[in-house]
């Protein structure tokens, strides 16, 4: 494994410059807005972690559940 660099609290910076910016803590993602989902999305497919896009635990078992709805009906490949 490669050294990864610590601040001063010691905590890793790997994933503090692929964070992006959460969705507002009481707002629900809508699940039928396909880009919306896709920003969740690598272009392999799969779903970002939350770590990494900085979504909570509800919002990122919505994102879960919308991408997974949306594959089944064919908008997302």
């Amino acid at each position: 494994m490669a050294y990864q660099k610590k601040n001063e609290r010691g905590d890793r910076e790997e994933f503090a410059s692929r964070r992006r910016p959460s969705i507002p803590a009481g707002d629900k993602i809508d699940l039928s807005d396909i880009e919306v989902l896709k920003r969740y999305v690598t272009e392999y497919g799969k779903i970002i972690p939350a770590r990494t896009t900085g979504v909570t635990s509800m919002q990122q078992r919505q994102i879960k559940k919308g991408v997974r709805r949306a594959r089944n009906m064919g908008l997302m490949a």
